[in-house]
């Protein structure tokens, strides 16, 4: 993979062409698979720079739901990376793929913990590299202000009970924690874990097994009942932290060979060269611009980027051809600061004007924003992605806006 990643860092493709070779990959994997390859992949990376909502949720639901309802296709790949997030957001995709497609397959070359894991276990075939992992499959829950694995916050309760029950006291940080732990909470964490198992299970059964007959360590008929059995088993396994020790655990395609079967990518030679490239691309893509979420099909390209940028709107004057008089532009002046060297950039955007107009009378414009509204930091080549932050613009100031 090394030799991937230094053959595309010295082709030093700029962001529009490494759009343009995703494409051509995306296009690769569909003519030699035969199947339709949908990326859905977010950059771990931007969680640690602040951005809030890199995690599955509703949204993405929608945004795959629009990318593939008119699609003619019967048979679908779905490139994954997340970190995880709802269990019910995983819940809808997977419906969704398999009541729109025949066959709906995941692919795994990076990370796809938590609700990724479980939206994976809804595959027909899973392919997966061997950079490629799944995590445990219990389910993140809210607790107070942050995000909790419900297993872990669930055994912690148990741990703090068994505590109580043997010294007939609890220390008094723990037990100000739990004074303010509600049983409708409590309720809520244990539903989350039997739901992330129960979508599990009936999904191994429905999908993933459904073709199994004969069991290969015996020759033995597999039954529904055995499946229904076999499918708990693995259920409980991937949402047993005594098992993988924390939820954050990557779990390999080794760790999960007697478990489930899993394809293993780099037994075919082509296949491998092509997941791999759109990995080290993605990553690519991600590094060198303010994108959070990628959604890619061989027709479709829809992305999401952070807004990292404050304003401030005013009015200038400007003078318009005879005998029109002078009239008052608002304008706004952007400052955003580039999350990989740091530099700040000013971007100056005019509401209600022209890009024809305000060329004409000298308007002053950030020259490193291409036709994409995109600004390419001059100090190291980051790619921030100005869209989100127009589309701010106009929606609190309710006209128009051009920054070029």
């Amino acid at each position: 993979m090394a030799g991937i990643l230094n053959e595309y860092l010295n082709k030093k493709l700029s962001f529009t062409g490494l759009q343009q070779e995703l494409e051509r990959l995306v296009k690769a994997y569909n003519s030699y698979t035969g199947r339709y390859l949908l990326i859905y992949a977010s950059d771990f990376n931007k969680a640690k720079q602040g951005v809030p909502d890199i995690s599955m949720d509703q949204d993405d639901f929608y945004n795959i739901q629009d990318i593939l309802r008119e699609s003619a296709e019967t048979k679908i790949d779905v490139y994954l990376e997340t970190p995880g997030g709802s269990g019910e957001a995983a819940e809808e995709i997977a419906r969704f793929l398999h009541k729109k497609f025949e066959e709906v397959n995941f692919v795994i070359a990076s990370e796809a913990k938590s609700a990724g894991t479980i939206l994976v276990l809804s595959g027909d075939n899973i392919y997966m590299t061997e950079t490629g992992s799944l995590g445990p499959i219990d389910a993140q829950t809210r607790v107070g202000r942050s995000v909790q694995s419900a297993y872990d916050y669930k055994e912690w309760i148990e741990q703090k009970r068994a505590e109580a029950l043997k010294n007939k006291f609890l220390n008094p940080v723990d037990a100000q924690i739990i004074a303010q732990i509600t049983p409708g909470e409590l309720s809520g964490i244990v539903n989350a874990l039997e739901f992330a198992k129960d979508l599990v299970s009936n999904w191994l059964v429905q999908y993933k097994f459904k073709n199994w007959t004969i069991r290969e360590s015996s020759g033995e008929e597999v039954t529904e009942e055995y499946k229904q059995t076999r499918a708990k088993e693995v259920a409980d396994k991937l949402c047993n932290h005594g098992l993988w020790r924390s939820h954050g655990r990557s779990i390999k395609i080794e760790d999960l060979k007697d478990i489930i079967l899993i394809e293993r990518v780099e037994d075919d030679d082509r296949l491998s060269d092509i997941v791999y490239r759109i990995k080290i691309v993605l990553k690519l893509m991600f590094g060198s611009s303010t994108i959070y979420k990628i959604y890619r099909t061989a027709d479709t390209l829809l992305s999401k980027s952070a807004l990292m940028a404050t304003n401030d709107s005013k009015g200038i004057k400007l003078p318009l051809p005879k005998p029109a008089t002078q009239k008052e532009i608002k304008s706004a002046e952007v400052r955003t600061r580039c999350l990989k060297c740091g530099k700040q950039h000013t971007v100056n955007a005019y509401f209600q004007i022209s890009s024809e107009e305000a060329r004409k009378i000298g308007l002053h414009f950030n020259p490193n924003i291409d036709e994409h509204n995109n600004l390419i930091c001059d100090n190291c080549g980051f790619l921030i992605d100005l869209n989100p932050v127009m589309n701010q613009l106009e929606q609190k100031e309710k006209l128009k806006v051009i920054i070029r």
